[in-house]
């Protein structure tokens, strides 16, 4: 970076500790945990992992490339159905869409199972539903619709004048698609691929219920298995390596692609309409989609209205759904916290090494596996001579935050460096201090980031399981693992409502908390 751009930005020391601090913090942490793992580890008495490495490391590998690479090709082809048709309840249809990506996937797998398992509406028709197949299709539901709301915010935003030119040329939809539509897109499909990757290579609830058993494991799963119910810590730990090795592979070659942003803006009315075969396949592509996506959350929603009042009546339900609403806004609340203390920190140097430095922990939790960090506090704990009931909310909480915070400083990290960019120097002439500088430039340009920040990190934290799995207490309790609590006693018209619950609360948190900050950013304004 040039000096000049050094000399524009404001001197912000005290940003430029706390967010050093913030690094440290996650860095320390991740670092004793694992030293705890290692430590317990080497205690014990084995000639080696007792697992299949080889097997593990191929059938993650296999359903998370093909969960990418078909999420990718479902999420463009969506894309381009929804950016050129116009009809009533577009914008419902794509904000189902958008929703996507804070549904838990615990109940997109029971989703699955109620329309096409044995009992389930299209169960007669008999498709393989557990299985590499059930576990690749749940991903795709969630990632392909994730992928197509991301790509919609980039074709709409394609130049007027480069439709208008495209349109006197009269393309056709194939050239029109090449010249026009590719161009938008293919630059930020390296990064989403990279994402999709991640969370299908460390998917934990999916495959635990669509799974089948031990053919089709993800490395977190065998982690889980050989942690909690084995307590063989030879096998974990090097299972666990073994995937920290890998994803912090794809993130550090995913560092140099173009960043994926969480900002969905408003979508636009479709301004070049496709017609005859082209338009047949579009809404071809639309129907499937939305049959494939909203079916499992239908099936989800129908099926559990039957046990809805045994649920309700049944004080566990309660005290689990508190459980999880404290456990998911704390867990936003302290991943807001530390992604603006990380982006603004970030913001306040052009140091590279500084940059890195500061920002690199934030992603950790991408690399290193939810159960992994669960077993490491777990045995930290428990050698203090702490019970492990008693630090399972703090653990979780923490977990928690460290899973949203990548999604935050995606949010909220590029509006910081823009405005360090191009207004530090006017900052530095009215001699803003850094409380002023946040309340009265940064604060009112990511308000509305800070309500779609926080919907996602509290629905990231209502639909987790990995982590609270590996405590199973009796008296700290959630939602997906009453769920799973009710599934496993064959309770299962108490499972689908518990599921319905979670899927309504999760929606309605998601749609809620960014109108709500919106609003007030208007009103401030």
């Amino acid at each position: 970076m040039p000096r000049s751009a050094d000399s524009a930005i404001p001197r912000r020391p005290l940003r430029l500790i706390g967010g050093a601090a913030v690094a440290l913090a996650i860095a320390l942490l991740v670092g004793t945990l694992f030293w705890s793992i290692l430590s317990a580890a080497s205690a014990q008495t084995s000639s080696g992992p007792t697992a299949d490495i080889g097997y593990l490391v191929y059938i993650t590998t296999l359903q998370a490339s093909l969960s990418t690479v078909l999420s990718l090709v479902v999420g463009i082809a969506l894309a381009w159905a929804l950016n050129r048709l116009r009809f009533p309840g577009r914008t419902l249809v794509i904000g189902l869409f958008a929703s996507a990506i804070v549904t838990p996937g615990i109940v997109v797998a029971f989703g699955l199972i109620a329309v096409w398992g044995r009992s389930g509406w299209l169960g007669g028709l008999g498709v393989p539903i557990f299985g590499l197949g059930g576990v690749v299709a749940a991903h795709i539901i969630l990632d392909a619709a994730f992928t197509a709301r991301i790509l919609l915010a980039r074709l709409d935003a394609i130049p007027e004048a480069r439709l208008k030119t495209g349109q006197s040329l009269a393309l056709s939809p194939l050239n029109r698609f090449a010249v026009i539509d590719w161009p938008a897109i293919r630059g930020t499909l390296p990064g989403l691929a990279s994402i999709i990757f991640l969370l299908a290579f460390t998917s934990f609830p999916i495959v635990l219920l669509l799974g089948g058993g031990p053919a089709v494991q993800t490395l977190e799963v065998a982690i889980y298995a050989a942690a909690r119910l084995d307590f063989d810590l030879v096998t974990a730990v090097t299972l666990a390596l073994i995937q920290i090795g890998i994803c912090s592979a794809v993130i550090v070659a995913s560092a140099a692609l173009a960043p994926v942003s969480t900002s969905l803006d408003r979508p636009v009315t479709p301004r070049w309409q496709d017609a005859g075969a082209a338009r047949a396949l579009q809404w071809l592509v639309l129907g499937l989609a939305v049959c494939g996506f909203a079916a499992p959350l239908l099936a989800v929603l129908t099926d559990g209205l039957a046990g809805l009042g045994d649920v309700l009546g049944d004080r566990a339900f309660w005290n689990a759904a508190l459980t999880s609403v404290t456990v998911g806004a704390a867990s936003a609340l302290l991943a807001l916290m530390l992604g603006l203390l990380v982006a603004a920190a970030r913001a306040a140097t052009t140091s590279r090494i500084a940059r890195t430095a500061i920002g690199a922990p934030a992603y950790a939790y991408l690399a290193v596996p939810a159960v992994a960090l669960a077993l490491g506090a777990f045995l930290f704990v428990r050698n203090l001579g702490i019970v492990p009931d008693a630090i399972a909310p703090a653990i979780v909480v923490i977990a928690n935050a460290l899973l949203s915070l990548p999604f935050v400083m995606a949010a909220i990290a590029p509006p910081f460096d823009a405005i360090a960019r191009s207004r530090g120097r006017l900052i530095r002439s009215l001699g803003l201090g850094g409380t002023r500088q946040f309340a009265q430039i940064e604060w009112p340009l990511i308000a509305r980031d800070v309500g779609l920040v926080l919907a996602l990190s509290f629905c990231f934290s209502l639909g987790d399981l990995g982590v609270i799995a590996l405590f199973d207490t009796q008296d700290f309790v959630t939602l997906p693992l009453l769920m799973v609590r009710a599934l496993g006693a064959y309770r299962t018209n108490d499972a689908a409502t518990i599921a319905a619950l979670m899927l309504v609360l999760t929606i309605a948190a998601f749609i809620a908390l960014p109108a709500l900050f919106e609003r007030l950013s208007r009103a401030r304004a």
